[in-house]
This record gives C-alpha cells, structure tokens and sequence, in this order.
C-alpha cells in the first residue's frame, strides 16, 4: 500500500499547486519546473534493479500507473474471467515476462486471472522502468539469459533481438494464425524487422504538443500552426514566467522528440524519412538548422532549469502543477495524467508546426524467445492476446495505449481518453514518421543523445554534433 499512500501525497499537492497557479493567473508562473519531485521508488521483481514508481512513456514511452478503471468495472471483469480459459491443451509450462513497472497492478490482476483459468499454465512478471527493461533486455541478451517474452519497442530496439538471434522469427507463425486479418496494417509494419516478423504489436503510438488550455489563454497565446508561431508563443509564455516546454534529457530521448520535429521543418518529409533511413547524410543543412534552433530554445530559458539531468518520467509534474504549459507526448498521455489524479479539464494537444503535418510515430510489442518450445510459444501468444484484449482494455482502461492495434479493436471512450482518437485521426490524415530512436541503432542515437546535452550545456555547437552523428552512422554501416 505504500505506492498508493505516496500517489495520494502527490496528487494532493498536485491539486495544490494547481488551485495557486490558477489564483494567481498568467503573471506568476515559475520559472522552475518541479523536475526535482521524485515519487516512491520500489524493486522490481526481476533481477533486484530499483526503478522509479512514475509514469514512465516510451522511446520512448512511456506510460501509465496508477489504479484507474472503468465506473462499472465488475461487468468489465466478469468478461475477462470468460475469456481468461484459453483452452490451452498442452504440457505444463512456466512463462516468464518482462514488462513496464508503469502498468503493474492492472497486470497482476490480469496474470493471476489467467494463471488461475489455465492451469496448466504459470506466467511470472517482472517489472522495470522504461531505461532499465532496455538495459536489462540487453544483458540478458548478451548472457543468454532473456526470459519467454519481454516487452520491447519496434525498429533499432527491436531489431537488435532480430540482428542477435533472440527472438523468434514468428513469420510463418503469423501465417497460420491469420495475423494479418488480426492486427492493424500499420502496426505490424513496424514489427516486421530485418524481413521477419518479431513481435506482437501491442500499441501503435503517434506523438503531439500537450498543452495547458488555461494557460494559453491566460497569456493570450493561440494554438501555433508554424514554427515561428511556436517560436513566439515559448517567448509569450517565458516572458509571463511560465516554462514553455516541459522536458528532460535523461537517458536521452524525451528532448529528441523535440529535436526531430525542428529537423523535420526543416528537412521535409522526403529528406527527413531519408535521414531517418541513413540514406541521407545528418552532416547537412537541415540537422544543423534544425540543432541551432534547440540551441537558441535552450539559452532562451524555454526548457525547465536542469533538464538536462532531470528525469523524463517526471515531466508532468510541472505541467500538472502549472509551471510548465507544454509537454510533447503520445496519446497516453491522457491517461499518465489521470493515473496520476490530474483532471484533463484544461488539457489539449495541437500537431507540431512542423511544416508537413506529419506525426512522430512508434510500435509496442511484444517478443518472444526463439528457444521456445511449441507448447510454450502457443501459451505464450494466448497470455499476450489476454492482456492485450478488448477485455482487459476495459478494465483498465488507463493501462493502455488505446486504441489497441488489432483490426476487432474496440473504439476510444472520448469520456476516458478524450484527445485518443482525435491524436490518431490527424495522423491517419497527415502522416507520420519514425520516431528518431527507434530508427537508429542504439550506438548512434547515443552520440545524438550526448551531442544534445553538449550543445546545452554550451560545450558544442550544431555543426559538430551534425558532424559526429554522420560519423557515427558510418562506423555503424561499416561493420
């Protein structure tokens, strides 16, 4: 019960800080976001690593927590209960998971569920944060140590498994089973890596500009639809003591969705997708441009004082308090605020001003040990069918980034997750493209991650960090 005592600390002074920004309107916003605030921390049940009990997002990802579920949820379960049987006909077998802390006690519920309907079946989960399942998914990796099936994310992450020969090719697996009748198009396209398919997709995720509906209306600030209209409102709101941007350079990639949505205004869609293949050299105009202007938002004061080492699983915190008034996120986002006790009443999105209109986007997924015998692979596609399920999603709804990435998927409750549906209808319409950490390779999204911290802390300028990820993409294709 203790992670639930620290939650209610939290949201009450959530609520707090809240009520004082809005008594005392747009002139006295604070210029330090409370990037500092840490919620309680806990082991995991896996290998004894400790990970922040925060809502953690992906590639970035992230996600949820909390204990949210549907008002009539004793229905909701009773539909997980009858399709918790999943009429598994094999040997006993013993599954291990390794998935996000962020959604830990919607699936403890769920796992003991399925345990308890298939007896002959026993899946065991660990929980980690967002950095340190990738750490430990590459360990375990490298040992000859991964567990039945591990929560990953699609391109460069998920294709180390692939290029390691780890993970189960499920190609012809797919084919017996109807997968593609089964899940979206768009989502088994970034699960499909190195010409095979490597996972279930369990989320397809777009990314936009979170934004605080008072606040913008309070400093008199219109929903931006350029770069230089997004230029001048971080100036407006940082001028009336806000800080515009809500961000965090731990571990990288939460300051990259900022970064390649400069590149992407100013490569376009074809150069950019280019860059983001490594056909295109990143030693050009567009990466030094779009690098100078993160160099001017950082000496600006548009991002919260120590975002460098602050971490990214604590960026709504400023925004839910009032001190920040934007932050760039997935359509989880809705629920990571409501997990946390944050009404979405003053909450809204906007697409980047980009110049394309195009969205960032990324898989979830679920992958799977390719030493898996055929009994343990059929129970452990059915356990991920069961927690990823209309069912389950019901339940928790606040655990998911809906909607689910099957065809039968069913719609979003605007009620629960009112900006879901619009988020993924402008991307459908506009476009998307990959998200920048997952079409690196690790080793040469670390050099753009050190680079970004370099030119903020004044020790390189854009050209040289254009310079160094060229090379860095280099020496990669050269092995």
């Amino acid at each position: 019960m203790k992670r639930k005592l620290v939650k209610k600390l939290i949201s009450t002074a959530l609520v707090g800080a809240m009520a004082v920004s809005m008594l005392t309107g747009c002139g006295s916003g604070s210029d330090d976001a409370d990037d500092k605030t840490q919620t309680n921390k806990e082991s995991t049940t896996g290998d004894d690593k400790t990970s922040d009990d925060s809502s953690a997002d992906n590639t970035g990802t992230d996600d949820n927590s909390g204990d949210s579920t549907s008002d009539d949820s004793s229905s909701d379960m009773a539909g997980v209960e009858a399709i918790a049987d999943v009429g598994y006909d094999g040997e006993p077998v013993e599954l291990s998971f390794w998935y996000l802390q962020t959604r830990q006690e919607g699936t403890e519920e769920l796992t003991k569920i399925f345990n308890e309907a298939n007896p002959n079946i026993n899946v065991t989960v660990s929980y980690y944060d967002t950095d340190g399942i990738k750490d430990s998914c590459k360990t375990a990796a490298q040992s000859g140590s991964m567990p039945s099936m591990w929560f990953n994310w699609g391109g460069a992450l998920g294709q180390y498994y692939v290029d390691n020969g780890v993970t189960y090719d499920l190609t012809e697996y797919a084919k017996e089973n109807d997968w593609e009748n089964t899940y979206t198009p768009g989502a088994m396209n970034l699960v499909t890596l190195g010409g095979q398919i490597s996972g279930i997709p369990t989320s397809y995720n777009v990314l936009g500009m979170y934004y605080r509906t008072d606040i913008f209306e309070q400093c008199g600030v219109e929903v931006p639809t350029t770069i230089e209209e997004f230029d001048t409102a971080c100036a407006t709101l940082k001028e009336a003591g806000y800080t515009p941007i809500s961000t965090a350079g731990l571990n990288g990639w939460h300051v990259m969705r900022l970064i390649e949505q400069f590149i992407e205004n100013e490569a376009g869609a074809e150069e950019h997708d280019k860059l983001q293949t490594l056909e295109a050299s990143w030693d050009c105009d567009a990466v030094v441009k779009g690098l100078e202007r993160y160099q001017t938002y950082c000496e600006e004061g548009y991002f919260p004082d120590g975002f460098i080492t602050a971490n990214p699983d604590d960026t709504y915190m400023s925004f839910a308090m009032g001190t920040a008034a934007m932050d760039i996120q997935g359509q989880w986002y809705d629920s990571t605020l409501q997990n946390n006790d944050v009404t979405l009443e003053n909450v809204s999105w906007f697409p980047f001003p980009n110049g394309t209109g195009r969205m960032s986007a990324f898989a979830e997924m679920n992958q799977f040990n390719k030493d898996l015998s055929d009994d343990e692979l059929k129970a452990a596609v059915a356990y991920t069918n069961f927690l990823f399920s209309n069912e389950a999603a019901k339940v928790y709804p606040t655990y998911y980034n809906l909607p689910l990435p099957r065809t039968d998927a069913d719609p979003v409750d605007p009620k629960v997750n009112p900006n879901v549906q619009n988020m993924i209808d402008n991307s459908s319409e506009n476009g998307t493209f990959t998200i920048t950490d997952q079409a690196f390779p690790t080793e040469v999204a670390d050099v753009l991650f050190n680079y970004q911290d370099a030119i903020a802390n004044g020790e390189s300028k854009p050209a040289d960090a254009a310079k160094a990820i060229q090379e860095a993409i280099e020496s990669y294709q050269a092995k």
